[in-house]
């Protein structure tokens, strides 16, 4: 879970970088670099794959970037071909995040993360659940309330079964003791159906990122109840869940992989590239036009945190009766 010093230590980093003079233009550029980008062009991970690839040339740290979309499942149809088709491959790297790891263990997948070489943790975003404008619920207790009453009375709108919102959904049932599997979620195949189904009042509330619902929020049609952040995001007046009393927070965060069976000179330079790149003035414009958090995470840290999500999401998995 990201906590306050995470992101002190990320940002200290990237600074000390910046003021020793290790910016991008000293790192070694790379002819070409191959992206594998586990789900269709257009979805988050490509836009972060296809980000990454603008950047990277902007800053001179690589000549050229080859983008392969393999979708399906949630990541779980290619992080297979990646494991063994693009094993010791050099210069290449997958993006991946918390969706995948949800997805590799719903499917039951014979593969995982921790069969890759993680090279970085990059962006994060939290969750916000919202309500239609016209909803009497004006707060988390009045949902709560309702929850109690009846689990099942409450309707949720999200992404696909055992992604983020569904987990973040089963989180707030267990927090208020109630049973994740009796929680009425409503699988959608996109931002877009959700909303529709927020706007037209079919659902009680909704969940997803920020980004997905804040020009409805901001222009009254839909409510935001609370953000799954450990504390209040600069910029939003949003009160998050931990301050109306429901001990829950959760980012859905994405990241690098390098291929298993890589040199560890190769895991040292890919890890230097995106390090100097996450430092750049370019990344940081970007986060801002993407509304993305920066939460840079490399090395035994990064690692461990990848085994640690993988025995965490499985729990909350469990709870819902999906895995």
């Amino acid at each position: 879970m990201l906590t306050r010093r995470d992101m002190m230590l990320s940002t200290l980093a990237g600074s000390t970088a910046l003021a020793a003079g290790f910016g991008p233009a000293l790192a070694q550029a790379i002819d070409t670099l191959q992206i594998f980008v586990p789900a269709a062009p257009g979805g988050g991970w490509d836009q972060t794959g296809r980000t990454i690839e603008a950047v990277l040339k902007a800053n001179k740290q690589i000549g050229n970037a080859q983008v392969t979309n393999v979708p399906g499942a949630g990541g779980a149809v290619g992080l297979p071909q990646f494991v063994n088709q693009w094993k010791g491959r050099q210069n290449s790297v997958m993006v991946a995040g918390m969706v995948m790891v949800g997805a590799l263990i719903a499917n039951k997948s014979p593969v995982n993360l921790t069969q890759t070489v993680p090279l970085a943790r990059l962006t994060g975003e939290f969750e916000v659940i919202v309500v239609p404008g016209s909803s009497p619920h004006k707060d988390m207790k009045s949902l709560v309330e309702q929850l109690k009453k009846d689990v099942g009375s409450v309707s949720w709108a999200g992404g696909s079964a055992g992604g983020t919102d569904h987990i973040l959904v089963g989180m707030i049932a267990k927090a208020n003791g109630l049973d994740p599997k009796k929680a009425a979620y409503v699988a959608f195949s996109g931002g877009g159906p959700a909303q529709a189904a927020l706007l037209g009042n079919q659902v009680t509330c909704g969940v997803s990122g920020w980004g997905e619902f804040s020009e409805q929020v901001k222009a009254g049609k839909l409510r935001a109840l609370a953000i799954s952040s450990d504390k209040r995001v600069a910029g939003l007046d949003i009160p998050t869940l931990k301050e109306q009393g429901i001990d829950v927070e959760l980012f859905n965060w994405r990241g690098l992989f390098a291929p298993p069976g890589i040199a560890d000179a190769e895991r040292a330079k890919l890890t230097k590239m995106i390090e100097d790149m996450a430092a750049s003035q370019a990344w940081k414009d970007e986060l801002t036009k993407r509304d993305w958090m920066g939460i840079l995470q490399t090395g035994k840290a990064y690692e461990d945190y990848i085994k640690s999500e993988n025995t965490r999401i499985e729990a909350i998995l469990k709870d819902l009766g999906l895995a």
